[in-house]
């Protein structure tokens, strides 16, 4: 008998039809002897809707009420699912985030969690109750109801897991699991049986929408077992585990593209000491997400430099080189939104030599320039522009044969 926390997305309970197939699945688990957990997050679009009603209502939003008012959506969804359990003749109880025992820091919409506290969940287990568990969301140290952020879902379900020592934490969603690449882009992109944590992280650090890389992350570090797969074809999905150090690590295992970011350049900055770090001083303050920084080589003194930050925190990355332009003594500031990041992640890659230059080859033979580069021990990321992302997905999966390929 087994201890499976399941975790099921907006979409998987979106309305009562589904919520209905999602309660029947509980059953079949229980049937054949398993006790299980679910985490669940608000129904469909119900979080946007709430955001919506916010704004409609007020332009001064406070990060606790906002938090009060989005985990709204996760008490609704998690009642639900429990009436559903019940009225198949399974005995279920639904929690909120505080009281399955999460707490949390202060820090409102993207609160972290600090301790989880289960002893409430453990109970309804041991009485033969299926703990109903709402998503990305706790109790802050000082009282307050907070909001993990999106993609909490994932986070709440893995922190769950590891606090119950749990067989195993599976994610349902509307995909079937971890793929190549992006199948809508690629149609012969092939669903991954297993991948490492590092591979994992990479994929999500480079664009990868699902899991929550904050979920894998804490997965990792805590050595519990993901499965992500669907909850709507209730097949085998893809296992994020640690290394098998008996099985030889593919060369390349996906390609992945992420076009919600932009690009910042300073331009024409002193090549003196302290520059640098002055200006991501500030963005780090401020909250700016800087993935990838490239700075040119000095000519005659000056310097450029480049960064690229998330679509939405470029107005924010762009008022703050601003303002430090006339401190730093730059030539200017300049940002581009047409682009986007393409990279091949692989542990493979860091025993075999040639794969930064096959990739820039064949992106160089399809006339797609790039701009800006940066890499890990098992990633090579390129900025393209946005215009030609799918291409370059295209052509480097079929480069690296990962259609022909089973992980």
């Amino acid at each position: 008998m087994a201890v499976l926390v399941q975790k099921f997305g907006g979409t998987s309970v979106a309305d009562p039809d589904r919520i209905g197939e999602v309660a029947s699945h509980v059953a079949r688990c229980r049937k054949r002897g398993d006790d299980v957990v679910l985490v669940v997050s608000a129904m469909g679009k119900e979080t946007d809707e709430l955001l919506r009603l916010a704004g409609d209502v007020s332009a001064r939003r406070p990060g606790r009420e906002m938090d009060m008012l989005i985990t709204a959506g996760e008490r609704k969804a998690i009642s639900l699912v429990s009436m559903a359990l019940n009225g198949l003749g399974v005995p279920a109880e639904c929690y909120t985030g505080s009281q399955a025992g999460f707490v949390t820091d202060v820090n409102h919409s993207n609160a972290k969690i600090i301790e989880v506290r289960p002893e409430r969940i453990r109970a309804a287990l041991s009485a033969g109750v299926v703990p109903v568990v709402a998503g990305a969301q706790g109790v802050s140290l000082e009282q307050n109801v907070t909001f993990l952020g999106r993609g909490g879902s994932d986070t709440t379900a893995v922190a769950l897991a590891k606090a119950l020592d749990a067989d195993a934490c599976e994610l349902y969603t509307d995909v079937s699991g971890v793929f190549t690449t992006d199948p809508r882009v690629v149609p012969e992109a092939r669903r991954m049986h297993r991948i490492t944590f590092d591979e994992m992280l990479e994929m999500t650090a480079a664009g990868c929408p699902k899991p929550a890389m904050r979920s894998v992350e804490y997965a990792h570090r805590h050595h519990v077992p993901l499965h992500v797969r669907s909850a709507f074809t209730w097949e085998p999905g893809t296992w994020v585990t640690e290394e098998d150090p008996e099985m030889e690590a593919a060369l390349i295992r996906a390609v992945v593209s992420d076009d919600t970011e932009a690009k910042v350049t300073v331009a024409g900055v002193p090549d003196r000491p302290g520059i640098a770090g002055s200006l991501f001083r500030r963005l780090a303050d401020a909250d700016v997400n800087v993935d990838m920084i490239v700075q040119n080589v000095s000519v005659g003194g000056v310097t450029d430099i480049s960064f690229t930050v998330p679509d939405g925190q470029l107005e924010t990355a762009m008022e703050i080189c601003g303002s430090e332009r006339a401190a730093m003594d730059a030539a200017g500031v300049s940002s581009d939104v047409d682009i986007a990041k393409v990279s091949v992640v692989g542990a493979g890659m860091k025993s075999n030599p040639g794969v930064a230059a096959m990739m820039f080859e064949t992106l160089a033979a399809n006339d797609i320039n790039i701009e800006m580069i940066s890499t890990s021990a098992i990633r090579i990321s390129a900025v393209v522009p946005r215009g030609d992302a799918d291409r370059a997905v295209q052509v480097l999966h079929e480069v690296y044969e990962l259609a022909d390929t089973t992980f």
